[in-house]
This record gives structure tokens, sequence and C-alpha cells, in this order.
């Protein structure tokens, strides 16, 4: 047949072909990457395994149940897990060319809504959000079902437990993540897909493939408030004398006796010491008997290096020095748009990309929640109010943004149970 079709069109099939792979070997070749990545991981002097464990989670995890730091992470997380949210259409797509567009919205609500068969958005969110600013690695493993009124099931995954192919290329054939618990062999691990696992960095670089969690940025700084803390502790109970009794030209008998009559007479009794002695006793003091033995100062610069860490003005962990009402109302919104807010930016992009896209397949849908363009709800109708009466916005458009089905929508239902 390739001898017919030569001698008929005069054109080399086999030659033809040849040159068709030939240009498209050309075109592979330029458009695949040329720099390297993670150098600093992969470089001639260091041979690490396929897969990258994340560094010191047992002791993050340590720190992240003192009070400092679970207020802070609490302050970020409750906020977040509790805001209102909704699926939509992405900017540039129509109704008209998503089929079964009712259909897919109510099967991603329901999907977020009952991940799996134990959690909730909120419990499940809340697992991913403590991993992410204890450590950096808050992680969700997703799985298709194949069913269009659930398209998937979601759980919440020890980031800590999770190691990273430093060496995955972009294919989806290729597992880029793997689970393996501590002293398990790399070759028994549970290797995941791109498309089975959600993995949340926050600060991500380029010469890791992991993140930066808040907390390993205040890693030192908690613990030096720690010590600080159990001496100031210590100190306040009194459990460390920090003065002693001199007596000039005792003798050991003398000394002793003093002891003994302390002990038995004095100590814990309340009494007067009455004491005659040739030479009056002099106390020695070690410190100076104020509250600056204490170290107020020191620990109140570290609860504001730990808020700094996390991005959260020190009135948030407590520090209410110099503050009003006008001042207390800045540092609240500062810490909304400088923590709260872009983590929350941060989830519902990896839910858009990873779940949306990657995992079911409906690249057309996005995640987004309803509360972060403005803290103060007054403010924001007023806003919605003033772009409604210039034009800016149609009321569609602002129902939107509350979370609120289109007026048509409504109407629609509403015939429909009328009926």
């Amino acid at each position: 047949m390739k001898e017919i079709w030569r001698q008929a069109t005069g054109i080399d099939t086999t030659r033809a072909s040849e040159r068709t792979r030939q240009l498209n070997a050309v075109a592979e070749a330029e458009s695949a990457r040329k720099t390297l990545a993670l150098p600093a991981i992969l470089s001639p002097m260091h041979f690490p395994g396929k897969h990258i464990p994340k560094p010191t989670s047992a002791n993050l995890r340590r720190f992240a149940e003192t009070p400092l730091v679970r207020r802070a992470i609490n302050v970020i997380k409750d906020r977040i897990a509790a805001m209102d949210w909704q699926v939509r259409l992405k900017r540039g797509v129509k109704a008209e060319d998503v089929t079964f567009l009712p259909r897919k919205l109510r099967a991603l609500r329901r999907m977020l809504d009952e991940p799996n068969q134990v959690d909730s958005f909120r419990t499940l969110m809340e697992q991913a959000i403590e991993d992410a600013l204890t450590g950096g690695f808050g992680a969700i493993e997703m799985e298709s079902t194949g069913d269009p009124e659930r398209p998937a099931m979601m759980w919440a995954v020890d980031g800590a437990s999770i190691r990273i192919n430093a060496r995955w290329d972009g294919s989806e054939d290729v597992p880029r993540y793997a689970q393996a618990v501590p002293g398990q062999l790399e070759s028994s691990a549970i290797e995941l897909r791109d498309n089975q696992l959600m993995y949340i960095r926050m600060n991500p670089r380029s010469f890791t493939p992991f993140g930066l969690g808040p907390l390993e940025v205040a890693f030192e700084t908690v613990n030096q408030f720690l010590s600080a803390h159990r001496f100031a502790g210590k100190l306040a109970a009194n459990s460390v004398a920090q003065y002693a009794l001199w007596l000039n030209e005792a003798t050991p008998t003398q000394h002793d006796r003093l002891i003994r009559w302390w002990q038995d007479e004095i100590e814990g009794t309340g009494r007067v010491p009455l004491i005659s002695t040739e030479q009056k006793p002099e106390v020695l003091r070690f410190a100076q008997g104020t509250d600056a033995d204490l170290r107020l100062a020191w620990q109140e610069f570290l609860i504001r290096m730990v808020a700094n860490a996390f991005g959260l003005p020190p009135l948030m962990l407590g520090l209410e020095a110099d503050v009003n009402q006008s001042t207390a109302s800045e540092m609240a919104d500062e810490a909304f748009r400088g923590a709260i807010s872009p983590l929350a930016i941060l989830f519902g992009q990896h839910i858009t990309r990873d779940l949306f896209a990657k995992c079911i397949g409906w690249p057309e849908f996005e995640f987004a929640f309803n509360e972060l363009t403005a803290r103060d709800e007054t403010t924001e109708l007023a806003v919605q109010v003033q772009l409604l009466q210039a034009g800016v916005l149609t009321v569609n458009e602002v129902r939107a943004m509350r979370g609120m089905a289109p007026i048509e929508q409504v109407k629609e239902q509403g015939q429909g149970n009328s009926e």
C-alpha cells in the first residue's frame, strides 16, 4: 500500500514520517525546561534519596500546643474555617457553554460540605490549616469517585509524613508525592500522583520543595520564650532563693544551731525572728527583688517576635499596651489583610486548581471565600450600593459576591415549586 501510494502521489511516506518525527523531536527539545530545578538539593556534592522528608515536625507540633503559639494559630485558623464560601464559574466562562451547570454546582457543593464519611468542610480545612501554619505542609488526599453527584472524596493527611519527589518532571503518570512513616523504607512508601494530593506550601522557595511555616520562622523565639517563662514561674513561686543571710565570725556550731532554729521555729510559722549577736547579720541579695527579675520586658519582646512571624499585630496575642479604639480597629484590619486573607486565597486557589481542575477535570469552576473583600459588613454594603448606583456592577454580580444565585435562577426555582 505504501508503494502504491508513493507511485500515485510521488511522495515517499517513509521519509515523510521520519521527517515528521524529527520535527516533533526538535519542538519538544525547544519547549523542554533548560534550567535545573532545586540545584541546592540536587547538587553534585549531595546525593539525596528520591523522596525528601520534612524535618523537625515533632518539635514544631510540640511548640504548637503552647498557649502563645496556640493563640496565634487559632486567630488565623478559626477565622478562615468560619468564612462563608461559594463555588462559581471562572471569569470568562459563559454559563451556556457548560453542560449540566446546576447539577455540577450542586455536586461540587455537596462534595465540599461532605468531603468524607467523618469530616465536614470546616474540620477538614482546620486540619490542613493547622499543618500549614505549623510546618508549611498542609496536605489533603483527593480521590475521584466517578459519581456525578459526588465527583471526589477528600481526607486530611499528616503533612509531616509526606515525602516529595525532587525529580518529578511534571508528568501525570509519575508519582510526585509519597507517604512514609518514620523508619519506613522508601520502597514501601505509598506513592501519590499530582492529582491525588493537595499539598499547601506557605512561603514557597526555589531552592527547596518545601514551604516555610510561620512556626518554623518563630521556632527559636518560642524556645527562648518558654525558657524565660519557666524561669519567671520558678522565681515567682519562690522556688529559687534570691538572697542569703551572712553571719560574720560565726563558728560551725553556731552556724548549725542557727539553721536548725530557723527551720524549726521560724520558717513557715509567720513569727518575727529575734536574733541577738555581737554583729548584725547582713542580707546578701542576688537580685533586685522587683518585677524586673521576671524578665517581663524580654518576654514581651519575644511575644512581639512571634506575632511578627505569624503576620499578626501583638494585640492579637494579648499585648494591649498603647491601644485605643482607633488603633485597635487598624490592627484588626492589618491582621485580616496580612495573615488571614492571603492564606484563605491560597487555599481557595489550591481547591480550584488541584481539586476541580486536576482531580475532577472541571476547570471551568472556581472556589472563593465571600468575606475577603472587606471585614466590615457595613462598609462592604455601602461600597456595593455605590457601585450599583454608578452602574459599575449589576445586581447578579453583587449577588454572586455574596454567594447568592442569580435572580433568574431564583425565579425559575420559585416557579418550579409553585407548579
